[in-house]
C-alpha cells in the first residue's frame, strides 16, 4: 500500500485564492525542510511552474479527463514518491468538471480518487455569518468528499475574522487559517492567465516567497499537516512508471485507450536501446507548456532528450534525430523567434529531411509560414495570427492520418487553449477529426510532421512516445 500525506486545496469558485494558498503551503512546508510534491487538477500548464519553484520538484498535473480516472492515483504516487507531503491545487469550483459530464475531472472527483481531505479556500471579503451556510452546503453536497478544514481569504480585520470564526463554529468544519487582504501578493498575468515562471523568474520567486510568508503567518501549519497525515492509503493501482508504461505492463484506462488502433511498437531490447536517438525538446520562455511525463516517456522509450531554446540557440542539439515543440507563448516572442533565422532554417531543414517533428499549439505556430506577419519556420503552408477570441476546452479526437504520434483511427483526449487562428486550419492530410464539442478537422500531417492545436498527455497513451522514438531511429 502507498500512503502519502496529502491535501487538496479547493474553493467554491475561481478567483478565491487557491493558487496563493496551495503554492504558499508548498513553499512554507518546503522551507521547514519537508519534501513536498505539488500537483494541479486539470490541464493547466502555468500553475505547476509555480509549484516547481515552491518545492524544487517537477509540478505534475492530475487530469481525469485526458488520462482517465484509473491513472490519477498512480500518476500522483509517481510524482509524490519519497515526499512527506503532497499538495494538490484544484481547478475552478470544487464540483466543476468537464462540461456536460457530471463530476468527471472536477476537483471533487480527483479528491475522491486520491482519498484526500479537502481544504476549502473561501473568499470572505463580502460576507460574515453567511460563510457558515456556504461551507455547510459544500461539505454536505457530496458525502464522498471530505472537507477537513477552511482557510478564510481576503479577511478585512480582526473583527471580521472573529465574526467569520464564530459563524463557522456551528458548521463542524474547523478554520485552519485566515489570510488578510494583501496587495503585495500577486503574480503577473496577461491574456491567457498567469505569466509562466520561465518568463519572469525574479518576479515569480518574489511572489512565491510572499505567498509562503502570508500562508505561514496566517495558517495553522501543524493542523494542516495533521489533516494531510490523516489521509488513508491510496487506492490499489500502484505507482506509475514510465518504463513500465512504455513496455505495456501498465494497462491503459478504457476512456483513453486507442480503441481500434494498431498495437503500440514493441518494447525495445537492450540492443535496440543502444541506438538512442537525440530528441530535441523546445524550452525557454516561449515554450513553457509541457507535461513532465511526456519527456519521461520519451527517455523511457529510448531517446536522449535534450532541451533547446528557440529564442537563444542558433542550432539544434548535435545529432538531433527528432524535434518536439510544445505549447507556450510564441505570439509574445514572435519578433525574437523570427529574428533567430539560423534556428528557423535548421528546424525547416530537419523537417524537410524527413526527421520526425511533433508540434502542439505554440509549436504549430512556430512551424507556420508566418505569425502576425513575421516569418516563422515555413514548414507548413499556413499563416497564424492573434485574435481576441479565446478557444478553450477539452476535446475528443481521432487520428485521421497515420502519423508519427498515432496510427489512423487512434482516439485521443486533449484540450485546446489559445487566442490564435491559423489559416488554413488543416492541411491536405489533417491530423485530427474532433468529436467534442463539435465535429471538425484540425491540424497538419505531412510525412513525419505532425502539427496541431491539440494538447495531449502522453501518459494516457504511452505508445505515442514509443512510436515517435521508433520513427526517430528510422
Amino acid at each position: 500500500m502507498v500512503n502519502i500525506p496529502r491535501l487538496v486545496v479547493a474553493a467554491p469558485s475561481s478567483g478565491s485564492g487557491k493558487t496563493t494558498v496551495a503554492t504558499g503551503l508548498m513553499a512554507a512546508f518546503a522551507a521547514r525542510g519537508l519534501a513536498v510534491s505539488g500537483h494541479k487538477v486539470g490541464p493547466d500548464y502555468i500553475d505547476p511552474g509555480f509549484h516547481t519553484l515552491a518545492t524544487g520538484r517537477p509540478g505534475r498535473n492530475l487530469d481525469a479527463y485526458m488520462c482517465g480516472p484509473d491513472l490519477v492515483a498512480p500518476l500522483f504516487a509517481h510524482g509524490a514518491r519519497g515526499c512527506g507531503l503532497a499538495v494538490v491545487e484544484g481547478v475552478m469550483g470544487l464540483y466543476d468538471g468537464a462540461s456536460g459530464l457530471g463530476e468527471l475531472a472536477s476537483t471533487a472527483h480527483v479528491a475522491k480518487l486520491l482519498r484526500a481531505p479537502v481544504v476549502l479556500v473561501v473568499d470572505a471579503s463580502s460576507q460574515s455569518r453567511s460563510v457558515a451556510a456556504l461551507v455547510h452546503g459544500f461539505a454536505s453536497w457530496d458525502t464522498g468528499v471530505r472537507i477537513g478544514g477552511v482557510i478564510l481569504n481576503k479577511v478585512g480585520s480582526d473583527r471580521h475574522e472573529a465574526l467569520l470564526r464564530e459563524a463557522l463554529e456551528e458548521s463542524g468544519v474547523p478554520v485552519l487559517g485566515a489570510l488578510r487582504r494583501a496587495e503585495g501578493v500577486s503574480v503577473p498575468s496577461r491574456h491567457l492567465g498567469l505569466v509562466p515562471v520561465a518568463e519572469r523568474r525574479s518576479d515569480a520567486v518574489a511572489a512565491v516567497a510572499a505567498m509562503a510568508g502570508q500562508v505561514a503567518a496566517g495558517c495553522d501549519l501543524e493542523g494542516l499537516l495533521a489533516l494531510a497525515r490523516s489521509a488513508p492509503a491510496l487506492p490499489p493501482g500502484g505507482v506509475w512508471d514510465a518504463g513500465d508504461a512504455v513496455a505495456g505492463s501498465v494497462p491503459l484506462p478504457a476512456p483513453s485507450r486507442n480503441r481500434g488502433s494498431a498495437p503500440d511498437p514493441a518494447p525495445q531490447t537492450p540492443e535496440g536501446l543502444k541506438n538512442r536517438p537525440v530528441v530535441a525538446v523546445a524550452g525557454g520562455a516561449a515554450f513553457t507548456f509541457s507535461y513532465a511525463e511526456n519527456t519521461e516517456l520519451l527517455a523511457a522509450a529510448g531517446a536522449d532528450v535534450v532541451t533547446f531554446d528557440p529564442l537563444r540557440d542558433e542550432a539544434l542539439p548535435l545529432g538531433t534525430r527528432g524535434v518536439v515543440i510544445g505549447g507556450g507563448f510564441p505570439e509574445v516572442y514572435a519578433p525574437e523567434l523570427s529574428a533567430n533565422e539560423a534556428l528557423r532554417k535548421a528546424v525547416s531543414e530537419l523537417a524537410r529531411s524527413g526527421a520526425p517533428v511533433a508540434a502542439e499549439c505554440a509549436g504549430l505556430l512556430y512551424l507556420a509560414r508566418s505569425l502576425d506577419g513575421l516569418p516563422m519556420c515555413g514548414v507548413l503552408d499556413a499563416d497564424a495570427r492573434m485574435t481576441k477570441r479565446l478557444t478553450l476546452g477539452y476535446r475528443d479526437a481521432v487520428a485521421l492520418t497515420d502519423n508519427v504520434l498515432a496510427p489512423a483511427g487512434a482516439r485521443m483526449r486533449g484540450h485546446e487553449f489559445h487566442r490564435t487562428v491559423i489559416e488554413p486550419g488543416a492541411g491536405d492530410e489533417p491530423a485530427w477529426g474532433m468529436h467534442r464539442p463539435e465535429r471538425r478537422v484540425e491540424g497538419f500531417v505531412r510525412g513525419n510532421i505532425h502539427a496541431s492545436y491539440l494538447h495531449t498527455h502522453w501518459a494516457a497513451s504511452p505508445g505515442t512516445a514509443a512510436r515517435f522514438v521508433a520513427r526517430c531511429r528510422g
